[in-house]
C-alpha cells in the first residue's frame, strides 16, 4: 500500500532526527517553510508533525516552534520502588543531589490530608533537586511523618534517604501508590530545574508505606518533560 503524503514527510523527518542531521533542542523549519518544501499542504505537514510529537520525537513549544527532544530519555519504572542513588547507576554520568530545604514542620491541612495525619503533626520536609549529565531535571519534594521517622539529617538526605531508613532505621518499605498527571511549572520549579522553554512537568505523586501498611510518606517528584520516560510492565490476566 501506497503511503500518504503525511506518512512520506513523517518519515523523512523522522530520519533527519534519527540520522542525527538535527540534534536534542533544535527547532524544526515552520510549517510553511517545510509546506514548500516537501510540496504539502499545511494540513499535511501539521498532521506529520503531530504523528511525531505523539512519537516523542519533538515537543510542540508555544512561540518557538517544533524542537527536537532527546530520543535517549532515562527510564523511569512506573511500579517499582527504588531510590534515585539506586537509579543513577543506571543513568550513566554524573547524577548530583543538592538539597534546597530540609526542615521539621508541623503539617498544614493539605499535608495532612496527604499522610492520613493531624494537621500539626510533626513532618520532615525536604525539597531536592536532581542533577543528570549536567542538568537539573527533577525536583523531589518529600514530606516523611517523624513518628515513623524519627531523625533525619541534610546529609542523609544527600545520599540516600530508603538507605538510612533500610539499613540504620531497620524500617521494611513496603509498597507505594502512585499518581501520573502533567502540571504547570510553578515558580518552585523555575527556580530549582533547568526548564529551558518547557512550560510543564511531569508530576508523580508517592504515597509510600511501610510493610505493616503504615503510610509514612507522600512524595512529589517533578520531572522536565523532555528527559523521562515512564515505563512498566502489564500482563493481562486469564479469563
Amino acid at each position: 500500500m501506497a503511503k500518504t503524503k503525511y506518512q512520506v514527510v513523517y518519515q523523512e523527518l523522522l530520519a533527519t532526527i534519527q540520522e542525527g542531521r538535527l540534534n536534542p533542542g533544535d527547532v524544526l523549519p515552520s510549517e510553511n517553510v517545510l509546506s514548500e518544501k516537501y510540496e504539502a499542504s499545511r494540513e499535511t505537514i501539521r498532521k506529520a508533525l503531530n504523528v511525531l510529537a505523539q512519537n516523542g520525537h519533538i515537543q510542540k513549544i508555544k512561540g518557538k516552534g517544533s524542537v527536537v527532544l532527546d530520543t535517549q530519555r532515562m527510564s523511569f519504572p512506573v511500579s517499582g520502588l527504588v531510590s534515585f542513588k539506586e537509579l543513577s547507576k543506571t543513568f550513566g554520568g554524573e547524577a548530583v543531589t543538592a538539597v534546597h530545604q530540609f526542615a521539621l514542620i508541623q503539617a498544614d491541612e493539605r499535608i495532612a490530608k496527604h499522610l492520613t495525619c493531624g494537621e500539626g503533626t510533626e513532618v520532615w520536609k525536604i525539597v531536592r533537586s536532581r542533577e543528570i549529565r549536567g542538568e537539573k531535571i527533577i525536583l523531589d519534594k518529600d514530606y516523611l511523618d517523624k513518628r515513623a521517622v524519627p531523625f533525619l539529617s541534610k546529609e542523609i538526605c544527600e545520599n540516600s534517604i530508603y538507605e538510612y531508613l533500610e539499613g540504620e532505621l531497620g524500617l521494611k518499605i513496603g509498597y507505594a501508590e502512585k499518581e501520573i498527571t502533567v502540571e504547570e511549572c510553578t515558580n518552585e520549579d523555575r527556580a530549582y530545574l533547568d526548564l529551558h522553554d518547557f512550560t510543564h512537568v511531569v508530576v508523580v505523586k508517592n504515597y509510600v508505606y511501610l510493610e505493616d501498611t503504615t503510610l509514612f510518606q507522600y512524595t512529589e517528584s517533578r520531572h522536565r518533560l523532555d528527559k523521562f520516560r515512564f515505563v512498566d510492565f502489564a500482563r493481562r490476566g486469564q479469563m
